[in-house]
């Protein structure tokens, strides 16, 4: 059984959408975004560690993502903007009665996590953004090699067949296979595959995506151009064996750029999905730095 301990809720938040997650432990709240396609069930061999560690481990489906609503999407993408599922986790933290929290998002994730930082800089006391980097610094950056490498952004984004395609034979597109559910284990496995069953979902990450090279970029340079910078500690971790490094050199240089406030970095020995392959050098990383930054 996954998430032993924890608590299973779905919430009604004020932000017009429902988030349906896991909390369990005791002490300062820290909040886990997930990324693509995953969901909240991605950290089920970190989260117990935390808040076997003092703190109260909060982790939701974003929202468009596992049993999370899907709202439905707008012309200019800003119902799945990372400033829009900010507000859901800021509003979620409130519900559950927590007073300030930290953030930690991998991938897409990271965005809604430096966005709550961003957005929020009064409830969030500290960062951590994994794999990746601000959207406006990935899109400015972008390259042929870029665009050869990570298609599936730009497919996602500008691509009218998207849906069609992935809909078709979601088992085939994101490789639902059995290795990939040892990789994830079980239960997460079945939990993620339902989700990438249901094209209310599929339609709702595509969003994200297409919000991402539109508004979350827009958003992202407004911030720059006024000075706007991220005032809390931050943690900048990323896989080794994915392609960060390749891409961007030492990520955290471009980071501290972005934040008024102590960066720490970590270089975590894993492929892209850190919390299900090296679980236990992440949580490590991740309860150092919040014990010292909570």
């Amino acid at each position: 059984m996954i998430f032993e301990g924890f608590e299973e809720w779905e919430h009604e938040l004020p932000t017009g959408v429902r988030l349906h997650g896991r909390s369990g432990g005791e002490g300062p709240a820290v909040v886990l975004l997930h990324g693509h396609p995953r969901a909240h069930t991605t950290w089920h061999r970190v989260a117990p560690t935390l808040a076997g560690a003092g703190f109260t481990v909060v982790c939701p489906d974003l929202r468009g993502y596992g049993r999370s609503s899907t709202p439905e999407p707008d012309a200019d993408h800003e119902v799945y903007a990372d400033r829009a599922m900010a507000a859901d986790v800021v509003a979620l933290v409130e519900a559950l009665g927590h007073d300030g929290f930290a953030v930690v998002g991998h991938d897409r994730g990271q965005g809604v996590a430096y966005r709550c930082a961003l957005d929020h800089p009064g409830e969030v006391r500290a960062l951590g953004v994994l794999d990746g980097v601000p959207m406006a610094e990935a899109v400015e950056r972008a390259d042929a090699r870029f665009a050869t490498e990570w298609w599936h952004w730009f497919f996602f984004a500008g691509s009218p067949h998207a849906e069609r395609v992935i809909t078709a034979d979601p088992d085939a597109w994101y490789g639902l296979d059995a290795a990939k559910e040892e990789a994830m284990g079980a239960e997460s496995f079945a939990y993620v595959c339902a989700a990438l069953h249901d094209p209310a979902t599929v339609r709702a990450m595509l969003e994200d995506y297409r919000a991402g090279l539109s508004v979350d970029a827009a958003h992202d340079r407004a911030d720059r151009e006024r000075g706007h910078r991220i005032t809390c500690p931050t943690l900048v971790a990323w896989s080794v064996h994915d392609d960060m490094e390749h891409l961007y050199g030492d990520p955290s240089e471009i980071w501290r750029g972005w934040v008024d406030a102590p960066v720490e970095t970590a270089r975590i020995d894993s492929g892209h999905h850190m919390a299900e392959e090296n679980p236990e050098q992440l949580a490590g990383v991740l309860a150092d730095f919040l014990s010292r930054r909570l």
